[in-house]
């Protein structure tokens, strides 16, 4: 049988572990509805895709420049969308920030390339994604015109649809979906005990809480102005050092992104217990290891969206600290906004007064989560059954 050609759009570089659990999820997903599909995956990081995937008909495309590529601008992207019976557009690259650089945004490329493949009779689908934000002119237009070539659109939060609304952009009709990252599969049995042996993570039945640092800091930033960053390593600091001692309890970084090491290094050397912390990356260890690692703790404190949406598909309790929409957006899909922390709140007293009162509720809140996620696993996963009938014939 001739396979299927998917083209998977979204930001695969290997550097984030949020991203490459969407595409591990997003990929088992749509090879239960479509066992035939071959996944042809735009990358910067060809090697990170065909190492990371086993088993998995997945098709690196390099984006580099020698394959005529400015990171997403170039011949590779149109390749792809040419060979591909089926373009799917995930995770959340569709915002206005520095809109007109190909090095760091996808939205522009996408106003051009996705009308085409409209009209080259490719069916497009925003699968699961997260829309915006945009808020300049010319965003907003290219938003409006990547809406306008999807067959089917998809979302994974509320804050999408609101976005759109602000922006005056008609969303035909829109689906609720949820992150592909929720139906990953944990490293478990073996393979994680040696994870936490290796690492001297916690010894087996030792209580831990895991703990995530995002470098984005720009709401807290402008609140705190110049003494910004110090300010956020100290309370971090002594929050961690007030859980150890008044609840016995390890401290472990799980940091997703290498770009949050130097801040997280900074948080990690202010605790004064340094007997009892202990850290892991996405560097040495697959996304799958990590879940692996959060599905053992009795807390989740998360700055990265991944990082919570990991742990909770784990039904590990988790507490948001609100550096980004796309955190508050989720937090809220789960039904957990009583375990948010905004930056206008944040001072050791209130993220301590949260993180114990979630420690004393954790067993109540993994049984809330384990009602809860299921849902939502399958809302992700049931976006998949809306692409055998993109493959048929107009008119079939």
């Amino acid at each position: 049988m001739k396979p299927t050609r998917i083209g998977v759009i979204g930001n695969f570089s290997g550097r984030n572990a949020g991203d490459a659990a969407i595409l591990d999820g997003l990929m088992e997903d749509v090879h239960a509805v479509l066992p035939e599909a071959l996944f042809d995956v735009p990358t910067i990081n060809p090697g990170f895709v065909r190492r990371s995937y086993p088993g998995m008909p997945v098709k690196p495309r390099g984006m580099l420049p020698w394959n005529l590529s400015v990171k997403i601008f170039g011949w590779p992207i149109l390749a792809s969308i040419l060979r591909s019976d089926l373009v799917l557009v995930t995770d959340a690259i569709l915002f206005d920030r520095k809109l007109f650089n190909p090095l760091y945004n996808y939205l522009s490329t996408m106003a051009l390339v996705l009308p085409w493949a409209r009209r080259l009779g490719k069916p497009v689908v925003l699968y699961n994604v997260s829309l915006g934000p945009v808020s300049s002119r010319a965003g907003i237009a290219c938003l409006r015109r990547v809406v306008d070539s999807a067959r089917h659109i998809v979302v994974r939060d509320r804050e999408s649809v609101e976005i759109c609304d602000r922006a005056g952009i008609a969303l035909p009709e829109i689906l609720e979906g949820a992150d592909c990252a929720l139906n990953v599969r944990p490293t478990s049995g073996a393979d994680l005990d040696r994870i936490f042996e290796q690492e001297d993570l916690a010894a087996p039945g030792q209580p831990f809480a895991t703990v995530n640092i995002n470098s984005y800091l720009d709401v807290f930033l402008k609140r705190a102005q110049q003494t910004g960053t110090p300010e956020f390593i100290g309370i971090m600091a002594e929050v961690l050092d007030r859980l150890i001692e008044s609840h016995g309890i390890r401290i472990v970084f799980v940091e997703t992104q290498p770009m949050d090491l130097d801040l997280a290094n900074r948080v990690f050397a202010a605790v004064r217990r340094q007997d009892s912390i202990r850290m892991i990356d996405n560097r040495t260890y697959s996304h799958r290891d990590l879940a692996g690692v959060l599905s053992r703790a009795q807390l989740h404190i998360g700055m990265r969206t991944h990082s919570l949406i990991l742990a909770s598909a784990m039904h590990t309790p988790v507490i948001g600290i609100i550096c980004t929409p796309k955190n508050r957006g989720y937090m809220r899909s789960i039904g957990q906004e009583k375990r948010m922390i905004e930056f206008d709140d944040f001072t050791a007293n209130r993220l301590f007064d949260l993180c114990a009162r979630s420690w004393a509720q954790r067993d109540l809140i993994r049984d809330e989560l384990a009602t809860i996620i299921p849902r939502e696993q399958e809302k992700a996963r049931r976006t998949a059954s809306l692409l055998p009938p993109c493959l048929k014939p107009a008119g079939a």
